[in-house]
């Protein structure tokens, strides 16, 4: 089913790693049971919670912490007989300080965040898939800068059950693999529906004036040639990047307010300063426009069921000072929809750029079959 087994991860783990720095930890871990993922390797953002090594959030303060048993979803991929071969970096609690990963696409920029080193792992071929989790763009982003396939289900689909919490109303895991057949044999395998005729309308948002040039160029390309038709948003869509920053605020400083006087002066110290200032009444407020546009959203989906956008601003920034903006994402994220980011088509010798298709909550089939096309 998958084209790298155990011994050729390891040997271009060993081979390319020393640069990219993928991982935290390598240690190929025995299947509990056996299954559909027979023999299969994969990798898992070092927020899962992992029995036999450390599980240490991408900091310092968490050195050396080693949970008593796996997060949910690693214990249900191993007992259908995967193999666990690692931990890769995350930047620190998931949040923007970034970590020390490289893009194996090209060295000298940001592979993303905050699930840096899972897609930076499959896009390197060192392991057939891995495990991330996306709280605004942490998986679609990473997936668009890097050149691979990375997917989120909707919201609450898959058990958070032993992996960080950030900020609880958002979090989601994803999965990262090398293209879109891969993601399909994937979803199949975790015993979801993937079975779904290709819509035949597709939706194009209209782009904001941040996008940049290169991905503006190639977004339009990719709906010329997908027959998609521009669209007007709603007109809570503009702004619910915003919406999607004071719930993410709010929730993630309560979250990690402990580390409160060890964070100081890191981004993350900032979101918590930030983040303890913003009232239960401006929290529920962005909690209650957050409703209205999922309702404004659900009529659109109803029209066009897949809707397109780009999957970030522009390629990967330069240097591993920024891990990029997630605000083509977050929207989607706090709608708790489906979306997947697909590279489009680059010159050669470019960075890659990423294609976000996204579809109404619980339509994982539909989006998946869109995405093959």
């Amino acid at each position: 089913m998958w084209n790298l087994d155990l011994s050729t991860c390891l040997a271009r783990i060993r081979e390319r790693d020393p640069e990219i720095g993928a991982f935290v930890h390598v240690r190929a871990l025995t299947p509990t049971g056996a299954g559909a993922f027979d023999g299969v390797p994969f990798a898992a953002k070092d927020i899962f919670d992992t029995r036999d090594m450390p599980t240490e959030w991408g900091t310092p303060l968490q050195a050396g912490r080693r949970p008593d048993k796996d997060a949910g979803l690693i214990r249900r991929l191993r007992s259908s007989g995967a193999i666990l071969l690692g931990k890769t970096h995350t930047t620190a609690f998931a949040y923007f300080d970034p970590a020390p990963t490289r893009n194996p696409r090209n060295l000298e920029y940001t592979p993303g965040g905050s699930s840096s080193g899972s897609a930076a792992a499959v896009a390197a071929g060192m392991v057939p898939f891995a495990l991330g989790s996306q709280t605004q763009g942490s998986v679609l982003r990473p997936a668009s800068f890097c050149g691979v396939v990375g997917f989120k289900p909707s919201h609450g689909l898959l058990e958070t059950s032993g992996v960080m919490p950030f900020a609880p109303s958002l979090d989601t895991i994803g999965f990262f693999t090398v293209d879109v057949p891969d993601m399909v044999r994937l979803w199949r395998a975790l015993g979801y529906d993937s079975a779904a005729e290709r819509p035949r309308m597709l939706g194009a948002l209209p782009l904001p004036p941040e996008v940049e040039p290169k991905m503006r160029a190639a977004f339009e390309a990719a709906i010329r040639k997908l027959g998609a038709r521009v669209v007007e948003a709603p007109p809570a869509f503009p702004t619910l990047h915003l919406t999607v920053r004071t719930i993410n605020d709010f929730e993630g400083a309560r979250t990690h307010v402990r580390h409160r006087d060890a964070l100081r002066g890191s981004k993350l110290g900032e979101l918590i300063e930030r983040g303890m200032a913003i009232t239960e009444a401006a929290y529920k407020e962005a909690l209650e426009r957050m409703e209205g546009a999922r309702r404004e959203m659900a009529r659109l989906y109803e029209e066009y069921p897949v809707l397109l956008w780009p999957a970030a601003l522009g390629p990967a920034p330069r240097g591993l000072a920024s891990t990029g903006d997630p605000r083509m994402n977050a929207p989607f994220t706090g709608l708790g929809v489906p979306a997947i980011s697909v590279p489009m088509s680059v010159a050669q010798g470019e960075l890659p750029l990423g294609l976000q298709m996204t579809a109404a909550r619980g339509k994982e089939a539909l989006l998946l079959a869109a995405a093959l096309s």
